[in-house]
């Protein structure tokens, strides 16, 4: 468990579990300095969209809107929802041919898991630009449509307001406390096993499945394009891990010895690179904890995309969800190196065969 303490309480909070016999180690001393370093300016002053620094959700949009422009006969916008605050999740899919089996990327669903965004961004950007021979055959071969931030709204937030926010921003009626875990949200398994049904916590599932705007859009795209979609990825920090299905149970899926297959696949590639970055995987309950009504979950169980991962980027909890701007790069190279690997190991288990044909 990673708890924030205020420097005013930390040797109240130190003695106590002292006394109480419970093992701690300090991981983070000042959280601010890493929340300052984070949003440090980058000596750039040009409007140019780098991957040295985090950007606002308006900087990423200009950002999409200029590769729309850019590459008009290979790219497309797509709308996800209109959000509580009223803003629109969009996404944009990348396609070089008629005929490509398609791979569905998520990300920020949680609003302070910034180095998802600027991975998502950078990853679109490598698609359409880059000359290895690897990226080429992605960009090439496959339909990809990307979501670079879910929750918009949340986003905004910790931008403006709480660096650390997790949920979206839809108040909750009869409770004083905002938003819900939009990865807690989906219609599969709702609250089974897991979850809280306290509006003031972070896993709060909401009042209902589907409760939020930008759960329901996500939902309904996925379903309604379902035969399109071969693999699907919700990037998520932090822990450096691959989560497969199911996040309600233990019990395993059919089709686990593969997941586990692709998933082994993705941590030797990422293993490889120069940084000693080391990815474990498993399934979501069983790996990590009870996650019922999860993007992946949703993707496995309703829209039949048996290919689908959270990857929980950087760090370990070195920084946690304040990744200083120098590991963007180091993350988005790992992710690609990851990427191309599980998309070749799903191939060769006969994972990308175009679903429509």
């Amino acid at each position: 468990m990673d708890i924030l303490v205020d420097p005013l309480t930390q040797i109240y909070f130190e003695n106590s579990t002292l006394v109480g016999g419970i093992k701690f180690g300090e991981m983070i001393s000042d959280l601010q300095s890493l929340i300052d370093e984070e949003q440090a300016y980058d000596g750039n002053d040009s409007d140019e969209f780098t991957w040295t620094r985090y950007h606002e959700l308006v900087d990423i949009y200009k950002f999409l809107d200029e590769i729309l422009a850019k590459y008009p006969t290979v790219t497309e916008p797509f709308t996800i929802a209109q959000s509580y605050e009223g803003r629109t999740v969009r996404g944009i899919k990348i396609s070089k041919k008629a005929g490509n089996p398609g791979i569905y990327i998520e990300s920020n669903i949680h609003a302070r898991e910034w180095i998802t965004s600027a991975t998502a961004t950078w990853f679109i950007n490598e698609l359409l630009t880059s000359t290895d021979a690897e990226v080429r055959n992605l960009a090439e071969n496959y339909d990809w449509y990307i979501v670079p931030v879910l929750n918009v709204d949340g986003f905004v937030y910790t931008h403006n307001k709480d660096r650390l926010w997790r949920k979206t921003r839809q108040p909750v009626t009869h409770s004083p406390c905002i938003g819900t875990d939009g990865n807690r949200n989906f219609d599969s398994y709702w609250m089974v096993n897991g979850a809280s049904s306290d509006p003031c916590a972070n896993d709060y599932a909401g009042p209902a499945p589907n409760s939020e705007p930008e759960i329901k859009g996500e939902s309904d795209f996925l379903r309604a394009n379902k035969d399109k979609f071969n693999v699907l990825l919700a990037f998520h920090s932090y822990s450096q891990m691959l989560l497969s299905p199911y996040g309600h149970t233990e019990e395993v899926p059919p089709n686990n010895a593969d997941l586990l297959k692709v998933a082994d696949a993705y941590a030797q590639a990422v293993a490889k690179l120069s940084y000693g970055s080391e990815y474990t995987y498993g399934t979501s309950a069983g790996a990590m904890y009870y996650a019922p009504g999860s993007t992946i979950d949703f993707a496995y169980n309703e829209a039949d995309i048996k290919i689908t991962y959270t990857i929980e980027m950087r760090d370990t909890g070195r920084h946690g969800f304040v990744l200083p701007p120098t590991h963007i790069l180091p993350n988005c190279k790992e992710t690609l190196a990851g990427i191309v690997a599980l998309v070749k190991e799903a191939q060769n288990l006969g994972y990308m065969t175009p679903k429509y044909l």
